[in-house]
C-alpha cells in the first residue's frame, strides 16, 4: 500500500513515546506525537492513544488542512500541529505533553528562569500561556511563543516541543522536566530562597527613558555607557579575564559591530565583524533580545541566534556575558 512508505517515520513516533512513557514524561491516553512526512502533509498519534503503546495503525497521515488520510481519528490537538508546520518551514516534529513537574509548577507560577547553568542556556525565561480549553482552539499565541522559544507552556495543559526532530523535542521536554524539578527540590531544601530572582544590582547608569533606533550608532553608544559604568559587570570582567573581540550583525543588512573588550571594559567599538566571536540573527531575534524576550544564550543554543567562534570558550565568560544581555534590556529601542 502507498501508505506503508510512511512506516518508518511511524516506528520513530513510536519509539518517542516509549522514551517519554519510560522517562515519567507521559501518562495514560494524554500527549500527542507528530512528524512531517512531506511539505504538506504530517503523521500524527490518534486520538485516546497511549504514548508508551503505540502501534503502526495509532499514527495518521493528515494533510496541512487537517484532513485525516487514513482511517481513524487524529489528535484532538491536529489543529495545533498542522498550524505549527505551517508556519514554520524547518519544523519536522512536534511533542505535546502532560509532564507532572511543569504542570505543577505553572499551577502556581506564570514565569520559571532556571538557576542551574545548563538549562539557563537551553531555556532563558518561560512564560506560560494561558489554556483554558482541554484543546488549543486559538494557535496564534502558540505560534508566537515558537518564534522566541522552542518550547512553550500552555496553563493547566502542558508543554509543547517544537524541533528540526522528535530527537529534540524530546529532550527540551525533558530538560525543562528536570529544571522544574531541581528548582523543587532546591526550594525543599532552603524554603527562603525565590526562585528565579535576577539580581539587578551594580546599575550606575541610566539613559533616562530614551528610546533608540535598534543598532543605530546612539543605540550602541548607549550600551557602551552602560556596560562600562556598571559596577557588577566591571567586577565579574576582572574576575573572569574577560578579554575578548565580539562582533553583533543583523542578517541581510549591513548592519554590524564589533566590539573589543578587555577585563570585561569595551575599549572600543568599530564596524566590521571580523572578531573572535560572531553573534548574527534576523531583526526580529535582536528585538527580542533587546526587548528580554528571549535570552541570546538560548537563541544561540536552539538555533535562532548563530554563533561563529567557539561555544566553550564563550562560555567560560558567561556570568558577564549574562550581564551584558541584561544590560542591553535597560537601553530601550523604537
Amino acid at each position: 500500500m502507498l501508505l506503508n512508505k510512511f512506516n518508518g517515520l511511524k516506528n520513530g513516533i513510536i519509539e518517542s513515546g516509549k522514551s517519554l512513557w519510560d522517562k515519567g514524561l507521559a501518562s495514560g491516553l494524554n500527549g500527542n506525537i507528530s512528524l512531517r512526512a512531506a511539505v504538506d502533509k504530517y503523521l500524527i498519534t490518534a486520538t485516546k492513544t497511549c504514548l508508551g503503546n503505540l502501534s503502526i495503525k495509532d499514527i495518521l497521515l493528515v494533510d496541512i488542512e487537517g484532513n485525516v488520510l487514513e482511517k481513524g481519528s487524529a489528535s484532538t490537538e491536529k489543529l495545533l500541529h498542522g498550524d505549527i508546520y505551517k508556519n514554520f518551514p524547518l519544523i519536522n516534529a512536534v511533542i505535546h505533553t502532560h509532564t507532572p513537574y511543569s504542570n505543577g509548577y505553572f499551577l502556581s507560577n506564570k514565569k520559571f528562569i532556571p538557576q542551574v547553568h545548563e538549562a539557563r542556556l537551553w531555556f532563558g525565561e518561560i512564560e506560560a500561556i494561558d489554556q483554558d480549553t482541554p484543546s488549543v482552539l486559538d494557535t496564534s499565541l502558540v505560534i508566537k511563543a515558537l518564534n522566541k522559544n522552542s518550547i512553550v507552556v500552555l496553563k493547566r495543559h502542558g508543554l509543547v516541543a517544537a524541533g528540526n526532530n522528535l530527537t529534540d523535542c524530546f529532550y527540551l521536554i525533558q530538560g525543562l522536566e528536570e529544571a522544574i524539578k531541581t528548582d523543587f527540590i532546591s526550594r525543599a531544601y532552603a524554603a527562603s530562597s525565590a526562585p528565579g530572582a535576577i539580581d539587578k544590582k551594580g546599575d550606575l547608569y541610566s539613559a533616562a527613558g530614551h528610546q533608540y533606533k535598534m543598532f543605530s550608532p546612539e543605540h550602541i553608544d548607549e550600551i557602551v555607557k552602560y556596560v562600562n559604568n556598571d559596577r557588577k559587570m566591571q567586577e565579574l570582567g576582572a574576575q573572569t579575564k574577560m578579554t575578548m573581540e565580539l562582533a553583533v550583525k543583523i542578517e541581510g543588512s549591513e548592519e554590524k559591530y564589533r566590539f573589543s573588550f578587555r577585563d570585561g571594559k569595551i575599549l572600543s567599538v568599530s564596524n566590521d565583524e571580523n572578531a573572535e566571536f560572531v553573534i548574527s540573527a534576523p531583526s526580529d531575534i535582536w528585538r527580542a533580545v533587546f526587548k528580554r524576550e528571549i535570552d541570546p544564550f538560548v537563541a544561540t543554543t536552539q538555533k535562532k541566534m548563530s554563533l561563529k567562534g567557539d561555544f566553550g570558550k564563550i562560555s567560560k565568560w558567561y556570568a558577564p556575558c549574562s550581564r551584558i544581555f541584561e544590560l542591553w534590556s535597560k537601553v530601550a529601542i523604537e
